[in-house]
């Protein structure tokens, strides 16, 4: 049997804002295409998707799941899928991107509320839910779009509350569906070689970019050697482990950019580099500009055209929009 090809993924950086990590791209303009992309995608945060009109198909490698109207999708970060509608028609969504272990910092949680509320631990579980099976998860998820459309007083803390209920009960049906799967099993979707072997070095980054550690760590986490763990890294991924480090730590430093008034010293110490010269090095190579001339831009942009300056950024790499058609 021939050894499957390396599937070419995408990484999309959803940065949210600090004091309220959750965003909701919602609106007619939502349809994807039913034609599929050539590539797969994953995301640095949470995605409950919510399909709103026709059916299509989502695939996680070389496994489609069916979809339909009314169906509510869960994919923990680091989770490569695409999406396509069904030939000739064009499926509506709403997406809830959010960081719950952020959103829920703080919380007394219980022992029995789960292994956690991220999600993010799962090798089994259910990524499309139908309203039919599940209608109280549809209508917590049709309740978040709402509240965060119609903006009414106290919504930030209507659309917490929900989300936590949205959390608890989606950690039930993940725990269930892991409970219930036969232990000597293969795994439902059966992934190729090296599909997610450095999602606990990307886990890593993601949780501890603020601090400084030896590129010898996350080989270490992936139970790899570090020539071997480069290697796999750069073939999967397309960079070098520490240039990915530092582009992640860039962009953190583009939201407290914009959501903060913190020295441009204080906000390179906060995202883990070590001098200030060595920020301003990454951040232009990067950004393509100094710090100091992206916050005036992103000062600017606020004042001239009215948009929230925290999701600018998001909306000048392209991934506020539905992709476009590659034809």
């Amino acid at each position: 049997m021939s050894k499957p090809k390396n599937t070419v993924m995408e990484y999309r950086n959803y940065y949210l804002p600090m004091d309220f990590p959750v965003l909701v791209l919602t609106g007619g303009h939502w349809k994807i295409s039913d034609i599929p992309s050539s590539r797969l995608h994953f995301h640095n945060c949470l995605e409950i998707g919510l399909c709103h009109s026709h059916s299509g198909t989502m695939k996680f490698y070389s496994e489609p799941m069916p979809f339909k109207e009314g169906d509510v999708t869960c994919i923990p970060r680091n989770i490569p899928h695409t999406t396509y509608s069904d030939p000739g028609t064009e499926s509506r969504w709403s997406y809830i991107m959010f960081d719950p272990a952020e959103l829920f910092k703080g919380l007394l949680l219980t022992p029995d509320a789960g292994p956690g509320l991220s999600l993010f631990s799962y090798q089994k579980y259910r990524h499309i839910l139908p309203r039919e099976e599940y209608p109280h998860i549809h209508y917590l998820a049709l309740s978040i779009v709402r509240e965060m459309e119609e903006k009414r007083p106290n919504y930030r803390v209507c659309v917490k509350g929900l989300l936590l209920a949205l959390s608890i009960e989606l950690n039930r049906i993940q725990e269930q569906a892991s409970q219930d799967a036969d232990p000597g099993a293969s795994p439902r979707t059966s992934l190729p070689e090296n599909a997610l072997i450095i999602s606990p070095a990307l886990d890593y980054m993601e949780d501890n970019y603020s601090t400084q550690f030896p590129i010898e760590v996350l080989a270490e986490v992936c139970h790899m050697s570090l020539t071997h763990f480069r290697r796999i890294f750069h073939t999967i991924m397309r960079t070098s482990p520490l240039d990915y480090l530092n582009s992640t730590r860039i962009m953190k430093a583009c939201n407290l950019l914009r959501s903060t008034e913190e020295s441009i010293l204080t906000i390179s110490e906060m995202v883990g580099f070590a001098s200030v010269s060595n920020f301003n090095r990454h951040f232009q190579a990067v950004i393509h500009m100094t710090p100091r001339e992206y916050r005036r831009q992103m000062l600017l942009a606020h004042q001239e055209t009215g948009i929230d300056s925290r999701q600018t950024i998001l909306e000048f790499t392209g991934w506020m929009a539905p992709e476009a058609d590659p034809n």
